[in-house]
């Protein structure tokens, strides 16, 4: 191969957006935010504007002045998607006449709809303000299903005695104050377990709770002063799922999250850099309503002194202890496929009762973290897909079949069908992965951008496992013009792997002598069947009638 190179290591004058992610939904009517980076090359700090569309409707149009030449551009775009419908954002910059190369100037991204309510567990320690002040906070929230069992007391006996409410064929499971079964603990998305002690449950339920983070991958809350009182949960198998250390409960070893911020009022919350721009803590419209609405909410009645974060575990709120101390108030991580959060205050009920009515940081703070705890926990058969396919690329379609213990089934009947952009509906046909798993694949090569919706029913025998329904956007982006810039260290070692040579544009008169003087490689040979190419099958009727004349007119029989 002889490689000619074009353009510049440096680049034409572009701008280009780099990239478009959308986060976890926030705020009380599931808004996003969308994350866009761009740069600017060789334009100097010539500003530039960039818009955000929603399914091709411009949302909103900013103008951009890059810090300096080349510097990659960080934007936050706040969008509220449609809730029944996919809908895909757009990030594009306007061509610039001195752009050679436009193809770079947008970038798309699919938010699909939130699909069915998120299920949620509460295990209440007892009746109080908190237990009711969340289950009405969570129960007010569209997108969320709240299951709850409180502790009343003890019965003649001296047995603990629930206080149940839940969902039509889910009260029976509860009765015994926590879910016997995995199967009966799975079937919720997140697991709340609110000033409840560690003795209340056997160590085999504290075991099914961390699978159901970790293989399940729902979500888990751990709050209340009796969750954290002695040693809490440390040495349990739940232990490694919470994002804080247990048994290290030192405090001053937070004061670094606090910068130059200083230390905050006693039992006052205070975010860290993390917590400004997490979905959980995000209850204003912007950074500086952010940070207002916290100012603004009373302090919490106290705070267990907790340990600092695990590794990987990412701190949103610190507060102050009575003797000086700065410990987390609220702390999340990701734990194998779930996610796991504490919050270590008490009494957050003060910042809906001692604050204006109109007031709604407790709701949206509260409804956040549900939606976000539980909105990593997948449906017992799912589906999944590439991130940002293009037109042409052969891409693999996933379903995992799963039973309701969340099992992966290995003989399932799964039925899969393609819906294409123009609106054509044809079946898939599906392959077991392999003998102890239970995912089916589908190999396919989409020809058309746009929206494709992927639909996927699963069976055991008679016994339905469920049904999925997954978006799929195609031609996001287009890859070969990502970046303009000259790669020549890439062309320079493909020439010279192949024995070929690289040259740049103004000595590519020169490869057509190259090409002369190549000598050809041996090449294998190549075995074929003569019989099967029409020129012999030709040639033999012809030798045959040739002798049949020639011994007819010798008068040969």
């Amino acid at each position: 191969m002889f490689a000619i190179g074009i353009g510049s290591p440096d680049g034409p004058r572009d701008r280009e957006v780099l990239g478009v992610t959308a986060g976890d939904p926030r705020l009380d009517q599931a808004s996003v935010d969308l994350h866009v980076t761009a740069v600017s090359s060789r334009f100097g700090r010539t500003p530039f504007a960039l818009r955000v569309l929603a399914n091709g409707q411009v949302l909103d149009t900013r103008r951009i002045v890059p810090q300096a030449d080349g510097s990659p551009i960080d934007a936050v775009f706040t969008v509220s998607p449609d809730p029944l419908n996919p809908t895909v954002y757009t990030a594009e910059i306007p061509r610039d006449e001195a752009e050679p190369v436009a193809e770079n100037n947008a970038r798309s991204v699919l938010v699909s709809p939130p699909g069915r309510k998120r299920r949620v567990l509460i295990v209440e320690g007892a009746p109080g303000f908190e237990h009711s002040f969340l289950t009405r906070a969570w129960s007010g929230d569209t997108g969320l299903e709240v299951d709850s069992v409180t502790r009343k007391g003890k019965n003649a006996e001296g047995q603990d005695t629930f206080f149940v409410q839940a969902g039509a064929g889910r009260s029976a499971a509860l009765t015994t104050g926590f879910p016997l079964k995995r199967e009966q603990l799975y079937a919720y998305d997140a697991l709340v377990i609110a000033n409840v002690e560690t003795d209340f449950f056997t160590r085999a339920q504290l075991g099914m709770a961390a699978d159901f983070v970790s293989e399940r991958g729902g979500g888990l809350l751990v709050l209340g002063g009796r969750s954290f009182s002695q040693r809490g949960l440390s040495g349990t198998p739940l232990e490694e799922v919470l994002p804080v250390e247990l048994n290290d409960r030192r405090g001053g070893l937070m004061r670094a999250s606090l910068g130059a911020a200083g230390l905050p009022a006693h039992n006052k919350l205070m975010l860290t850099a993390e917590g400004e721009t997490h979905p959980i803590m995000r209850i204003g419209g912007t950074p500086d309503e952010t940070h207002k609405m916290w100012s603004a909410l009373p302090a919490l009645a106290a705070s267990a002194t907790l340990g600092g974060p695990r590794p990987g575990a990412t701190v949103l709120a610190l507060t102050t202890a009575p003797g000086g101390g700065v410990f987390p108030v609220v702390a999340v991580q990701r734990y194998g496929q779930g996610r796991s959060m504490v919050f270590a205050g008490e009494a957050s009920w003060r910042w809906k009762m001692m604050v204006a009515s109109s007031d709604r940081a407790y709701e949206f703070f509260w409804r956040q973290a549900a939606r976000w705890l539980s909105s990593a926990a997948p449906d017992p058969v799912a589906i999944a897909v590439p991130d940002a396919p293009e037109p042409g690329d052969a891409i693999s379609i996933d379903v995992d079949a799963r039973d309701a213990a969340f099992q992966p089934v290995t003989d399932a009947t799964v039925d899969a069908t393609l819906t294409s952009p123009g609106g054509e509906t044809r079946p898939i046909k599906l392959r077991h992965a392999g003998a102890a798993s239970g995912r089916y694949t589908a190999a396919l090569t989409p020809q058309q951008p746009g929206l494709y919706r992927i639909r996927a029913d699963a069976t055991r025998g008679t016994t339905p496992l469920g049904t999925a329904d997954r978006w799929m956007y195609v031609g996001g982006a287009d890859r070969e013009l990502a970046d303009p810039r000259l790669n020549e260290g890439f062309l320079r070692r493909v020439a010279r792997d192949s024995g070929g040579r690289y040259v740049r544009a103004a000595e590519a008169s020169r490869v057509p002598s190259w090409l002369q003087a190549t000598v050809p490689q041996n090449v294998a040979p190549e075995r074929r069947d003569l019989w099967h190419e029409p020129w012999a099958f030709a040639l033999i009727v012809l030798l045959l009638s040739a002798e049949w004349t020639l011994r007819r007119r010798w008068g040969l029989r």
